[in-house]
């Protein structure tokens, strides 16, 4: 059993595309008004149809009330560390700090080369990541920038504005070495859809952060764990991700935070985005609520 005692929270996921606008806002303002925690914009912008996520993020924030967003995740081969703090610091100070920022190394070198970046690979991809974790750090807590390395150079940027709610840094990782990263200089680790990384394989990435956490002197219980998780509530039969009622939406979230450590769940419905949302706003996340709260009471 590991539960790192985090607050459990629960977000959506938003379809960034051009065409999906119009619901993307409805979702939106549905997810704010049911008490969710995230709305959640994934970042392919070499993606034709795809808007820009810091935009998209941007006018979400200021068509809700209280509903934080938060990146899931943006590419740091195309965006410089010290531009993407000053967007995201800007925004949270105008938003009132409803912003967080999931950051990787980057989903493709095909589409990164395409939009003009230059595309790094295996160790030094991580150690370009993690660099620009570092930068983007520094840059949130509103510090002196400097930096001269063959990765990154910053010639004393006096970063700002400084938001009244720190933005933090989570972290997009799958394999050992980003996974370190992760627990080095994350926040929170995004893992990917639980398609690509199963509830079985969590537990080892797990392990990997907090080995990295503790060789770096921090606590592992400082790091959130957010899953992406794409299902569909109710009686269908067959599809990918979490398939099934209310009910086994509930048992599987409730033991996948107090066994498997996570503590926000962003839900990627595969189908009738509003009605999923409706039934996990209304049935799930209450049961999931109350099912860790129990379970944490007796233990």
């Amino acid at each position: 059993m590991v539960d790192y005692g985090h607050p459990i929270s629960f977000g959506i996921s938003i379809d960034p595309t051009s065409a999906g606008f119009a619901q993307a806002l409805s979702l939106a303002h549905q997810a704010d008004a049911a008490g969710l925690e995230y709305l959640a914009v994934q970042d392919h912008p070499y993606q034709p149809s795809h808007l820009d996520a810091l935009s998209l993020m941007s006018i979400l924030v200021d068509r809700t009330d209280r509903i934080a967003v938060v990146s899931d995740v943006l590419d740091l081969q195309l965006r410089p560390p010290t531009m993407l703090a000053k967007a995201a610091a800007s925004l949270a100070t105008m938003a009132g700090g409803r912003v967080h920022l999931g950051v990787g190394g980057g989903a493709t070198g095909q589409g990164i080369a395409a939009m003009g970046g230059t595309p790094r690979r295996g160790i030094e991809m991580v150690a370009y990541t993690e660099e620009a974790i570092q930068i983007l750090k520094w840059a949130l807590r509103g510090e002196v920038v400097q930096i001269s390395s063959p990765r990154h150079r910053v010639a004393g940027y006096q970063a700002g504005p400084i938001p009244l709610r720190p933005v933090e840094v989570w972290v997009g990782s799958q394999m050992p070495r980003m996974l370190a990263v992760t627990g080095r200089s994350g926040d929170g680790w995004v893992s990917p859809l639980n398609i690509y990384i199963p509830p079985e394989e969590v537990p080892a990435r797990q392990q990997m952060i907090d080995g990295a956490a503790r060789a770096a002197g921090r606590e592992p219980r400082e790091i959130r764990r957010i899953y992406n998780v794409t299902g569909a509530i109710g009686a269908f039969r067959g599809g990918n991700g979490l398939v099934g009622p209310v009910e086994m939406w509930v048992d599987t979230l409730a033991e996948w935070t107090v066994e498997l450590g996570f503590d926000t769940f962003i839900f990627w419905p595969a189908i009738d985005a509003p009605r999923q949302l409706a039934i996990f706003t209304s049935e799930v996340v209450p049961a999931v609520r109350a099912r860790v709260s129990d379970a944490r009471a007796r233990s």
